[in-house]
Order: C-alpha cells, then structure tokens, then sequence
C-alpha cells in the first residue's frame, strides 16, 4: 500500500495509461491539426484571400465560437467534473438502484439537446442581423449571411459531440473524441471539393455543417456501449441519501446554473477575442480576415499540441479532486504546466524561425500568391508571442473547474484580459493594422495567465507558483535562443522545404541545450525517459 492507502501498483498502472493515452491522443490530435490544414489549404486554394473568403470566416465564426463553448472549454470544464463526481459516486456506493451515470444522462442530455437546437434555429432565422453585429463593414454581407445559415446547424452538432467527449474522457476512453477533429475536417474537404465549383464558398459552409454531423456519430456507438443497463428506479429514500452525498441519482450532480454560468461566461469571454479581431479587421482592406484567420491557425498549432496532456489528465485532477486528494492533484498540476510549457514554447520557436517558409510551403498556391505568404507570415510571427499564454489559460483553467462549484475567478480574469486585447487593439489597429490586432491578441491573453497563474496557488490547488513561473521563464529563454538560431539556420537554404527542415533541428537542438543548460523543468526526465526507451529498444 503505498501512502494513501492505494495498491503500490496503482500510481505506475494509471502512469501507464496515462502515457499511452497521451500517446493516442497526440497521434489523432496531429491528424486532425493535419487534415485542418489541409483543410485551411483547400480554402487558400479554392477561394484565396478575398473578399468572398472573409464572407465565409465571418460565418465560421460560429462553429469557432462553438468548438470553444461545446466542446474545448464550457462543456468539457462542467460535464468532465460532473461525470467525474457520478463514476466516484458508483465506485463509493454500488447499492443505489438508479446508476449515477445513467442519472445524469437522463437529467442533462433530453434538455440541453432542445436548447441546442432552439439557438441553431435562431441563428438560421436572424442571419443577417448576426453578420451585420460580427462584422459591420463587411463588404459581402449576403454571402456571409447564406453561409452563416449552414455553419448555424453546428450549434447543435457541437454541443453532442461535446457532450459525448466530456462523458468519454470521464470514463477514461479517449480514442474516440480525439478522432472528433479528424472526421470534422475530412467532411468539409470532401463536400468543398464536390460542390466548389456548383457554390463557390458556400460549399466550405455546407462542409463545415456536414462536417459536425460526423463529429457526433464517430462518438456515439462507444458513448452508448458505456452507458449502463437501465436499473429500477430508487426508493424516495435513496435518492435523498444520493442528493446528501453529492451523487447523481436522480439526477442530482450539481449541473446547475452556478455551476454552468462561471464556466459559459470564461469560455464565451474567451471566444470574445476572436470576435473583437473580426470586428477590428472588417473595416481593413480585403484579406485581412483571411490572414489573420490563417496566420492563426498555424501558429496555435503547438498551443493545441501542448494541452493533450491536460485534456487527457484532466479527469484525473477532476477524480483525485472528487476523491480529495489534493496532492495528488497539485503534482499533477505543476507536471502538466511545465510539459505545456515545453511543448508550446519549441513550437513557437520554430514558427518563429520558419514563418514564411510554412505559410509558402502550407498555402502558397492557387489564389493564395506570394504577397499572401508574406502579409500571413508576418502577422503569425505576432501571434507567437501570445501562444505560451493561450497554452496556460488552457491549462490553468481545468483545475479551477474541476472542483463541484467552478469559482468566478476564471471568468473575471478572462474579462481583465479582454479588456486589456480591446483597448490594445483600438489604440493598435489603426497604425499597425493587422499586426496591430493580433499583438493585441497576445497582450490581453498573456495578461489572463498570469492572474490565472497566481490565482490558482492562492485559491485552488496549492501549487508553488513562484517554482512554476521560474520554470516557465527558463523554458522562455530556450526558445528564444532556439527561434534566433532556427532562423539563421533556415536562412542559408533557398528552397522552403529545405529552410523549413534545417531551420527545425536547429530550433529543437538549441532549445534542448539551453534548456539544460538553464535548468528547464521536466527536460531532464524527458531526456531520462528517451535515454531509457533507446537503451531498452537497442
């Protein structure tokens, strides 16, 4: 037994899965980020960077607000927790007559499902109204209105395939949600490709509505095979003893408004920033949507590899949360920041290093030209300097919301931020334009990390914030040395491909030597780990 009264086999066992999760969630997680770009391709080619594209990317504004709401952040940050709580729930009392799990399926699903699809409905009736709020200087209103119908039906979609992740990955399956991204992307270049030339950009609506409806069925055989068989109801009796102990039965596991309003209202403040962008961008000249909207797409490539860890640990913080074990859930914690911190930071060294030759490589065709290239390279380049504070907000926020009762604190310091991405951008976008926006973007973000950072230590998980953020800024330091010598590596080479790939090792061999040379956390047990992994395979 080892210190908490678990088997001295448990810890590794979970390591394990852990590991091999991770593993499987980074290898569909870079597949589905591959088939977005090839999907952000297939855009660039089929349809440049004009005006009939920031037609389309002010209509996808709402499968982008929805990804965030239904399936990155609010759903996931309520119903991961929940589920958690009503599988902890079994594993403590297994004589309840009515499943918890099945409890709070039948309460929150029936419900949320009508409210989905009533937004959907009112999004397709006021369409025009939405375009002219989202972007009011838009040039081609109609067609982001006729897209806008389509894109609308994501509401719906997104939220059950939220839905379905959150109750999965609750359940410690993770295959199956992080296929969502993959299946998503394939159905809009399928239906892109078959109907472009019969409806020009609104084919990439209609895929994107398609699109969604796949994300829900590649989910939904293993959502219901882990669904238990349907029980007696309980006695009156034993609903009370499950509601005084937190359980579901009945239905009662804490979903209510206090606990779905904090987390709604960080991630739609969140989102926000990409609304004021749009807003900012539409009275710029055509294409500046669509450069901003592809320079970012690219550079939060590594924010998003950077969290796997944390969407795949975020049921055990939620679990060890439940179970109160808050030292475990403070070391977990402390890892999972230093890991994103690693992950992100060598990503954006290399986009920094390499940012005209990736956009020239990913997207220089077809309508897409040289000028293009350029205009996105730069404004990617800006966007870097926000990425480690998009990856921290990420992860800082799962364990504010793993407890039953998600704080404020989130919310209220996601506004500070985007108060601080709103007047930046005001007093920016006028002399700078694009840059100006989208450094705007990175102040306000980074701005929210930090007031994440030291309010988690102070209110939540007792971690030592002071060791983090040193750790953090070792790990800044690597990158920067690696970004200046991938760039001068990548510099020497004439041929994108080649710039690109010397420019790489060059990033990666930098960051690793002088992240070791500063004492970076976690690189010397990842170095131990690799060193093991080739000894064991040799």
């Amino acid at each position: 037994m080892d210190a908490r009264g678990h088997p001295s086999g448990e810890a590794p066992a979970l390591g394990r899965f852990l590991a091999r999760a991770a593993a499987v969630t980074a290898v569909l997680t870079a597949a589905g980020s591959l088939f977005g770009l090839l999907r952000d391709q297939s855009i660039a080619r089929l349809f440049g960077a004009d005006a009939g594209t920031d037609a389309f990317l002010v209509a996808w504004t709402v499968p982008e607000l929805a990804s965030t709401l239904l399936i990155e952040d609010a759903m996931a940050l309520v119903l991961v927790p929940a589920f958690s709580l009503a599988l902890s729930c079994r594993a403590a009392d297994g004589t309840l007559t009515d499943d918890p799990v099945r409890a709070l399926v039948a309460a929150t699903l029936p419900r949320l499902s009508l409210v989905l699809a009533g937004a959907a409905g009112l999004l397709v009736l006021a369409a025009p109204q939405v375009v002219r709020v989202l972007a009011p200087g838009l040039p081609d209103a109609g067609t982001a209105a006729a897209c806008l119908r389509l894109t609308a039906l994501t509401v719906l979609t997104f939220g059950l395939a939220g839905y379905f992740s959150a109750a999965l990955r609750a359940h410690r399956h993770f295959v199956a949600p992080a296929a969502i991204y993959v299946t998503y992307n394939t159905g809009i270049i399928a239906v892109m490709f078959a109907g472009h030339g019969l409806w020009g950009v609104r084919a990439a609506a209609l895929g994107v509505a398609v699109g969604g409806a796949l994300m829900v069925l590649v989910q939904l055989p293993a959502f219901l095979s882990r669904l238990p068989a349907r029980r007696v109801r309980p006695s009156r009796g034993e609903r009370a003893v499950a509601r005084s102990r937190g359980g579901a039965a009945g239905g009662a596991v804490g979903v209510g408004l206090g606990v779905v309003a904090p987390v709604v209202t960080f991630a739609v403040s969140r989102q926000a920033q990409v609304l004021f962008e749009r807003f900012m961008a539409s009275s710029l000249p055509a294409g500046a949507i669509s450069h901003l909207n592809y320079a970012q797409k690219v550079a939060q490539l590594p924010m998003v590899l950077s969290l796997m860890v944390c969407t795949v640990t975020f049921p055990v913080v939620a679990r060890a949360m439940a179970d109160g074990e808050a030292e475990v859930a403070r070391r977990r914690v402390e890892r999972d920041l230093a890991l994103a911190g690693i992950v992100v930071l060598l990503g954006a060294a290399y986009v920094v290093a390499c940012a005209p030759q990736l956009i020239g490589l990913l997207f220089e065709r077809g309508a897409f030209d040289a000028r293009d290239t350029a205009a996105t390279a730069a404004v990617m380049r800006v966007y870097t300097c926000g990425l480690l504070g998009h990856s921290m907000v990420g992860a800082l926020v799962r364990p504010f919301f793993s407890g039953s009762r998600p704080p404020w604190y989130p919310a209220a310091a996601m506004g500070a931020g985007l108060a601080v991405t709103a007047v930046a951008g005001v007093v920016a976008a006028g002399p700078w334009g694009v840059y100006g926006i989208a450094a705007a973007n990175a102040l306000g973000i980074t701005a929210t990390a930090a007031l994440l950072l030291h309010g988690l230590g102070a209110r939540v998980v007792a971690i030592d914030v002071p060791r983090v953020a040193a750790g953090l800024l070792r790990l800044l330091l690597a990158a920067g040395v690696a970004a200046v010598a991938g760039r001068l590596a990548a510099g020497l080479f004439a041929a994108p491909l080649a710039a690109a790939a010397v420019g790489g090792v060059a990033v990666v061999a930098a960051f690793a030597a002088v992240g070791r040379l500063v004492g970076a956390p976690e690189l010397p047990y990842l170095f131990a780990t690799v060193t093991r992994r080739i000894t064991h395979v040799r």
